[in-house]
């Protein structure tokens, strides 16, 4: 294990008790003592504060902003030239046949944009932008900054703790903040359908930071297990699983993300890999679809699961992606990709588990209401 990069907060999960696995070539938290169930919950009901330090923080900054977005419009099919200052945005990279590659957020912060890409991905995708944009645009990877996440309904009051202006924050707002004495760069965001903040601050003051979020009675430490619990309820996707490089936009359910600007007839359309794919198949049938499943009884089905229309068909219809038990929905939840014909809303399949075929309905996502604050 000797191998494993460590995040800056490695030592303060040592001493509060967490049982740690390897995860996207880092040393991460999966859970702490209060366990992934009750985790879980805290961060429904009151705060909880995870460690993402291991996702790739990015600058990437052109003679202008307006550059640094044209440039990187290339490469993502989605508004960045018309993204308000100190607003963020969910986007994803695409290849020529219009997969997924990666999905990320990124930041209008005047004079650049920061940008976010998932830990497993941001070797390949840090090449990727240097590759398309350099040397007129720059690419820096931030390698001496921490990444946290506090979620829950009272993350507001906690971060305004330590600097009321976290609580005029909107959804996807991004701000500079005094943190216990630390600039910190705050986005009102989070991957789990609540309310709450991802917040970049130096390294060096990572864990004083934390400790500080922690001191308050409403906030837990909260590791992988949970995050995992949390996301698969908002129905929110995990690349690599529920999206991919042979997954399309209009496969995923994300075309909402791909502003009129940058659709066929708009201002700015296309222009970036794959855009004939992604485009032609809005507003057209697709063979599958991304579709939310709840299993019935009280047996999770997990990624890899094969779906079948009947119980005795010898042909698969789909595939679970991501699933686990919904500690707020109070049951089994999961995703797939779904034959189209197959994906309608209350259609009933059958999961192949343990050698018996189990019936698993298609259902409406997110499982659980999203709280963030519009």
């Amino acid at each position: 294990m000797s191998d494993l990069k460590q995040t800056p907060l490695h030592a303060l999960h040592l001493t509060l008790g967490a049982k740690m696995v390897p995860f996207a070539g880092y040393d991460m938290p999966v859970q702490y003592p209060m366990g992934v169930m009750k985790e879980h919950l805290h961060t429904r009901s009151k705060a909880g504060l995870f460690d993402v330090s291991h996702m790739g923080q990015v600058i990437v900054r052109g003679n202008t902003y307006e550059a640094a977005a044209q440039g990187l419009e290339t490469l993502i099919p989605v508004d960045i030239l018309g993204l308000g200052e100190n607003r963020q945005r969910y986007g994803f990279f695409t290849n020529a046949n219009g997969g997924i590659t990666d999905d990320l957020m990124l930041a209008n912060r005047a004079d650049h944009v920061f940008v976010v890409v998932n830990a497993a991905c941001k070797d390949a995708d840090i090449a990727h932008m240097k590759s398309a944009l350099e040397p007129d645009i720059t690419v820096t990877e931030i390698k001496d900054r921490a990444l946290l996440a506090l979620q829950g309904p009272a993350a507001e009051a906690v971060l305004a703790t330590l600097d009321p202006r976290a609580g005029d924050m909107r959804f996807m707002d991004v701000a500079t903040l005094d943190l216990n004495g630390t600039e910190a760069w705050v986005s009102r965001s989070g991957y789990t359908g609540e309310d709450g903040y991802e917040i970049s601050v130096p390294s060096d003051a990572a864990s004083d930071v934390a400790q500080a979020l922690l001191d308050h009675p409403d906030v837990e430490p909260i590791g992988l297990g949970a995050r995992d619990s949390l996301r698969l309820e908002a129905g929110l996707c995990l690349y690599g699983h529920d999206i991919n490089e042979t997954t399309t936009p209009m496969e995923a359910g994300l075309t909402w993300a791909i502003q009129k600007v940058r659709r066929s007839d708009g201002a700015r359309a296309g222009g970036f890999p794959g855009a004939d794919n992604v485009l032609g198949q809005i507003g057209n049938p697709v063979a599958r679809k991304r579709v939310g499943l709840l299993p019935t009884g009280r047996a999770p089905m997990r990624e890899g699961v094969v779906l079948y229309a009947t119980e005795t068909s010898d042909t698969p219809v789909g595939e679970i992606t991501s699933g686990g038990f919904g500690p707020t929905v109070g049951g089994p939840v999961a995703m797939g990709l779904i034959g189209a014909d197959h994906s309608a809303v209350g259609t009933t399949l059958y999961g192949e588990l343990r050698g018996k075929r189990l019936p698993v309905t298609v259902a409406i996502m997110p499982f659980t209401p999203a709280n963030f604050k519009r």
